[in-house]
């Protein structure tokens, strides 16, 4: 009897065992490698721009500068990991060597390095204590070598490539495990090159012998991921301001694209749903409006609202963020950097603080095999390795989580399970509220991550409907969130004919001002409606509600002479919408066809005693007729122009399109010119948004 029972209850386990058999989903389209997926998990990471470009005031080196110039005084290598640790990345990237050339490692292969400054007295090695440091806390270490040169000689020769070559040999073997090599698309343009001062232009396709370099990076850091416009592991987003777009597959056609070589930057921005290769993207963005270090922009460190945005827009649309820090002259991250990117880390560790949906009730329409491997719960229990998966032919399901009572969440955050393929095309989030179903987001992608913000709702169920995917969806995480309130600083414009006006973004805040350049509270002037500013002031506003006494960042607006009486003159004066580059508004602008140069000439009104000028570029879509090079030209009758008071480039001005200011010696003028040389792309009109002078 007893052998009896026992054969019966073998037989039972053999049933229920063969019952919950169910077949994994099969692998869908491209997939992620090893070292891929270990660079999703990282999501956020810090990038060092440290060079002779600190010590010369510029963005792109012309390649003639001298060694002697760098010398930072108190560089401190370990500063850039401790902060970089406590704001909650997970590694960093150096500028090992920019276009300038200057290598900030002893290079066997160039006098062009640290080796001949006065820094260490030509012993030093910033490399070498910048991966230190990243052993030290943990961090993972980057490296970036620009592919262009405008010191070496050679560039444009065959013989380059040997150097080029050589020296990331010495960087990939010398300094310990490597998580990411970094290559840029800025190749070839006017340079010094070794005394020859000219223009040499390379085929970006051909040149570089790409494949070749990238067997060389497999061979010496197998784990390492390489970046550029087309990967081949990750890609560029197209921009430098901080954003993916809301739609982002991981998916891109890789061998249409190489460093420097993107025909369609909305392919990189978005991804590509029947892309060939898995080449997520990473969005490069830095903490202030240039990659290298200027005094002038110690008060444009981007604020809270500025950076938490740059997070969901990035992190939150299945990216990775990677964020710049100037370091400044004596070598170390400055302090108002440090400031805003904790209190990034504070808001960031506040908003992710609760998670609402951990241990509440969920159901789905659909569970593959109506299995326990593949239920809801795979969604809700911290491990990435399980997932709720829809059996093969259901490509639309739903999710609900009863939350039992209301609460109150801002924030969905949802992740799929990548190893298997990236496959959501659509999805909707829905609140009962009230007994009532409410949309309350419609979206596309999610990939590794996707994180949505929303004004808070306060529900007693969440339900997350997949509507439509290329196969069996597989989600492994969800999280719900009630992320505090954070207020946005307000914006400050004052228009040609001189009035000021602040805007908010909250209707529940109020506005106080200040216009003495002390800083605003509540006892200063409250703001409600513009008001006649036609002097050179600086005006700071912020927002405070008045309910909880909480207060925005600090808006700062220097304002200069006044623009009432400027006129646009020549063949741009002809426009019907001239005015609008008197505005203060960064988004109205003029664009003009126009050969080449094109010229801006502007009658002040006035005789002024000027020492600057500012262009800021088209910030519309597509950034129309951006001026690369330029000539700046004064004068006092508006006839006799003489030479220019200030030429030059803007540089990185197509992928970074700020608000460009440079200074020039004083001179009086009524009349002043801006010559547009060049163009940043084969745009056919010249464009500006803005145009502004420094007066003494």
């Amino acid at each position: 009897m007893r052998l009896l029972n026992l054969f019966f209850a073998i037989g039972l386990l053999c049933f229920f065992a063969g019952c919950n058999k169910v077949s994994p989903p099969a692998p869908f389209g491209p997939l992620p490698t090893e070292r891929q997926l270990a660079w999703h998990e990282l999501e956020y990471y810090g990038f060092i721009h440290f060079n002779m470009n600190t010590f010369t005031n510029m963005e792109w080196g012309m390649g003639d500068e001298k060694p002697e110039q760098f010398n930072p005084t108190e560089l401190d290598c370990r500063q850039w990991a401790r902060v970089c640790k406590e704001a909650g990345m997970k590694g960093i990237i150096l500028t090992a060597k920019h276009h300038d050339g200057f290598c900030l490692w002893p290079s066997a292969y160039t006098e062009h390095s640290v080796k001949n400054s006065p820094w260490k007295e030509g012993k030093g090695d910033v490399v070498r204590e910048f991966a230190d440091a990243c052993e030290e806390y943990g961090l993972k270490f980057g490296v970036y070598l620009s592919p262009w040169d405008r010191n070496h000689a050679d560039y444009g020769k065959p013989e380059y490539i040997t150097y080029f070559r050589d020296q990331l040999r010495e960087l990939l073997t010398n300094y310990g495990e490597v998580f990411e090599v970094w290559f840029d698309g800025a190749n070839g343009g006017t340079g010094w090159y070794g005394g020859a001062n000219e223009e040499r232009r390379v085929d970006k396709l051909t040149y570089y012998d790409w494949p070749t370099t990238f067997e060389l990076v497999r061979e010496l850091q197998p784990n390492a991921v390489m970046f550029s416009d087309g990967g081949p592991d990750i890609r560029w987003v197209g921009n430098e301001e901080g954003w993916a777009r809301p739609t982002n597959w991981c998916l891109l056609k890789r061998d249409d694209f190489a460093p420097g070589v993107a025909k369609d930057r909305e392919h990189l921005r978005a991804g590509q749903e029947d892309g060939t290769h898995w080449v997520p993207a990473e969005v490069d963005v830095s903490i202030r409006p240039g990659w290298y270090y200027h005094t002038e922009e110690d008060h444009q460190v981007k604020t809270l609202p500025h950076l938490l945005d740059i997070y969901y827009h990035s992190v939150g649309r299945n990216g990775s963020l990677l964020l710049n820090f100037p370091v400044d002259p004596r070598g170390l991250i400055h302090e108002k950097d440090v400031e805003q990117v904790m209190k990034l880390a504070a808001a960031l560790k506040a908003d992710f603080a609760e998670n609402m949906a951990k241990g509440k009730k969920v159901s789905a329409s659909n569970v593959r095999g109506k299995s326990k491997k593949y239920n809801t719960e795979k969604a809700f229990d911290d491990d990435p390795q399980t997932y709720w998966a829809t059996d093969d032919d259901v490509l639309q399901a739903s999710l609900v989580i009863d939350f039992m009572q209301p609460v109150a969440f801002n924030r969905f955050l949802a992740q799929e399970y990548i190893p298997l393929g990236q496959r959501v095309k659509k999805f909707t989030l829905e609140a009962n509220v009230d007994g009532a179903w409410q949309k309350i987001a419609e979206e596309t992608t999610i990939g590794y991550k996707r994180i949505l913000r929303f004004p808070t709702v306060t529900a007693t169920q969440l339900r997350f409907t997949i509507d439509d995917a290329k196969a069996c969806p597989l989600i492994s995480n969800i999280q719900v969130f009630n992320a505090p309130k954070v207020l946005e600083s307000p914006v400050i414009r004052r228009d040609q004919q001189g009035l000021v006006s602040i805007a908010k973004s909250d209707s529940d805040t109020e506005i106080y001002y200040t216009v003495d350049q002390s800083e605003p509270g509540i006892s200063s002037l409250k703001y409600s409606e513009p008001f006649l500013l036609n002097t050179k002031a600086v005006v700071k506003a912020v927002a405070i509600d008045p309910s909880t006494q909480k207060e925005s960042p600090v808006a700062v607006q220097s304002f200069d002479v006044s623009k009432t009486n400027w006129k646009l003159m020549g063949e741009a004066g002809t426009l019907k919408n001239v005015p609008v580059i008197f505005d203060g508004d960064p988004n109205t602008a003029i664009s003009f066809a126009s050969e080449l140069p094109a010229d801006f000439v502007v009658d002040l009104g006035e005789m002024l005693a000027l020492k600057g000028f500012s262009y800021l570029p088209d910030q519309r879509q597509g950034h129309s007729g951006i001026i690369y090079s330029y000539k700046f030209y004064t004068s006092k009758d508006g006839r006799n122009w003489g030479s220019p008071v200030a030429s030059g480039e803007f540089s990185n001005i197509q992928n970074s399109p700020v608000l460009q200011q440079i200074a020039f010696a004083t001179v009086d003028a009524r009349f002043v010119k801006l010559s547009a040389v060049t163009l940043a792309s084969d745009h056919k009109k010249v464009g500006m948004a803005e145009f502004d002078v420094v007066t003494q």
